[in-house]
């Protein structure tokens, strides 16, 4: 796929899931020319259509596969996986699609991002989805998705699920929606057993309208600047510079860790961060690439006392819980995962066969940052999640375990509990140092890249609540990097709820 112009009306920067509901959203008006530009390739790999084949897309061409910086609590660097292909992390992730808690959302207007509650995002939720079975009131009945989940569970997490009402928890009847806490089934990503990304669902059936152009293998540098207004891009494709101009909005879809690194690279950001790396400044915007936020991840692995069907059709965490680790909390803290897999750390040993219960933090206080580690487009920035540097998070991670642990423990598992190998029965109690130092060798990144660009009115607010960058006309940021704060799930279902307004913002 090529240009077919030089001048658009948008352009999209990043094809991943905002950027293909953007193309596909804006392109619906014919009087209008749309260019989608995404560094990684044209054909998907013919891992990402089968669901349980998802770990291998991790490190392969479809993912960046960036490490972040050395993170002071653990000593060590942390994976960075994020999706590089038409769908971006739609087209790697693990295929869960759910909202978060209501209350996750209902915070950020507090946060400046007024008309952003859950309720203001509840139309678009649903105009991304078709969710049969559920209830129209709250779910899609006619949206580019299809999301559901498993039509045939396996008896190893219908076990889970039986574990964790046993142990007191309450069972929810649509963890997906975003009303309930308790255990449920996740929906997924998933038609007729295979994947369906961003790409799939909005993208590819509207690929052939002669007013959209997408570009593959093109990676753009730098957007261009003049005076205050942003009128286009440079990109590099087969080793040559390309400029695309535009005459009415830049949007960025590159996600929270893609958009900071462009809108720095493009000289906006803070300015002395600028300065030192040799990038002329554009705009003082001091908080681009700051408030990065990821959902730390442990988990609770067994053997199992009798085989588990691997069933490649399956989201491999086909089940789930959203808990308050403390009943006076306002938002849900602590997901619990059911995994049919031994999914551990890979520096960790552990059995070949078994399962996982897994547990992450959904509201952590720690904040990290994305920053330039140079001016040259081609060289990755330095991503510092910083897990664990406030130390209230392992506070909730230490109940997340314990809680993991007594779902593990009860008799609904009891045929297909082999015996605990991590953490194992060296690690204790919860003011035991074993558990701090288990929560620091098995923390896993979960991919929820977030809150880099932030909607807010405060001077470190890099967008405005109709997602313009504060400062630069013709310029908007439309993915993961907006949210406030994190939300209390995993992230990709509200980006879509993201791209689907902010493509409405523009068509008003």
């Amino acid at each position: 796929m090529g240009p077919t112009a030089s001048s658009y009306d948008y352009i999209v920067v990043g094809g991943g899931t905002a950027g293909c509901v953007l193309a596909s959203r804006l392109s619906e008006n014919a009087n209008v020319r749309v260019l989608l530009l995404e560094a990684g390739g044209q054909e998907p790999l013919n891992a990402m259509a089968v669901p349980a084949a998802w770990p291998t897309l991790l490190g392969s061409v479809a993912d960046w596969a960036d490490t972040s910086v050395v993170q002071a609590a653990t000593g060590t660097v942390i994976p960075v996986p994020r999706g590089r292909a038409l769908g971006g992390s739609s087209s790697i992730n693990g295929l869960n699609f759910l909202r978060g808690h209501r209350s996750s959302y209902d915070v950020w207007p507090d946060f400046g991002a007024a008309g952003w509650g859950f309720d203001d995002l509840l139309p678009f939720f649903r105009r991304s989805e078709t969710a049969p079975g559920r209830d129209p009131a709250v779910r899609g009945v006619d949206g580019p998705l299809t999301v559901a989940p498993a039509a045939v569970a396996n008896p190893l997490v219908e076990a889970c699920v039986e574990a964790a009402v046993e142990s007191g928890h309450r069972r929810a009847t649509d963890i997906n929606g975003g009303l309930e806490t308790g255990f449920g089934w996740s929906d997924g990503n998933i038609v007729d057993g295979a994947r369906q990304s961003a790409a799939d669902a909005y993208l590819r059936p509207v690929a052939g309208r002669p007013n959209l152009d997408i570009v593959t293998d093109a990676r753009v540098g730098r957007l261009r600047v003049s005076g205050d207004r942003c009128t286009g891009v440079e990109y590099r494709k087969a080793g040559m510079t390309v400029s695309a101009s535009c005459t009415e909005e830049v949007v960025l879809t590159a996600g929270a860790i893609g958009t900071a690194q462009l809108l720095l690279l493009s000289g906006i950001g803070p300015e002395a961060q600028l300065r030192q790396t040799g990038v002329e400044v554009a705009l003082d915007l001091p908080g681009v690439g700051n408030g990065l936020r990821d959902h730390p991840m442990s988990t609770v692995t067994y053997s199992a006392g009798q085989p588990v069907p691997g069933i490649v059709d399956n989201l491999m965490g086909e089940a789930l819980g959203l808990v308050r680790t403390d009943p006076a909390l306002d938002i849900p803290d602590v997901q619990i995962l059911f995994v049919s897999v031994p999914y551990r750390a890979l520096t960790l040993p552990g059995p070949d066969s078994g399962y996982t219960i897994a547990f992450s933090a959904m509201n952590p206080r720690s904040r990290g940052s994305v920053r330039l580690a140079s001016a040259d487009a081609g060289v990755p920035p330095l991503v510092d999640p910083n897990y664990f540097g406030d130390e209230a998070d392992f506070g909730t991670m230490t109940a997340g375990l314990r809680i993991a642990r007594e779902i593990g423990r009860a008799a609904a598992l009891s045929s297909w509990r082999g015996k605990e190998a991590l953490p194992g029965p060296g690690v204790r109690g919860a003011d035991d140092n074993t558990v701090r130092a288990y929560l620091r060798e098995s923390l896993l990144p979960y991919f929820h890249y977030t809150s880099t660009c932030r909607i807010g009115t405060d001077a470190t607010a890099v967008v405005d609540t109709d997602l313009r960058v504060r400062g630069i006309g013709g310029l908007r940021v439309a993915d993961a990097s907006v949210m406030p704060s994190l939300v209390s799930a995993n992230t990709n279902a509200t980006v879509y709820a993201i791209a689907e307004r902010a493509a409405a913002l523009i068509a008003a």
